[in-house]
């Protein structure tokens, strides 16, 4: 799912991950989660990018993590 919501594109950012359509790089939101910020504050910052995807990647990068550990 992550390629539906995730792209690495060399013409983007020197193929910085960045959410499908925008230009804005995927750690942007886990710096602003990191620093407290909520979803919704993301988003306002960073409106070319739809809340579902944000969504799917916490998801995505949920099972990941879960995988990772149990393996």
């Amino acid at each position: 799912m992550k390629s539906l919501v995730v792209a690495r594109d060399p013409g983007i950012l020197g193929a910085t991950p960045v959410f499908v359509g925008t230009r804005v790089p995927v750690r942007n939101l886990l710096d602003c989660l990191e620093g407290g910020y909520t979803i919704d504050e993301f988003l306002e910052d960073f409106p070319t990018v739809k809340k579902e995807q944000v969504l799917a990647f916490l998801e995505d990068t949920k099972a990941d993590l879960e995988l990772a550990v149990t393996a």
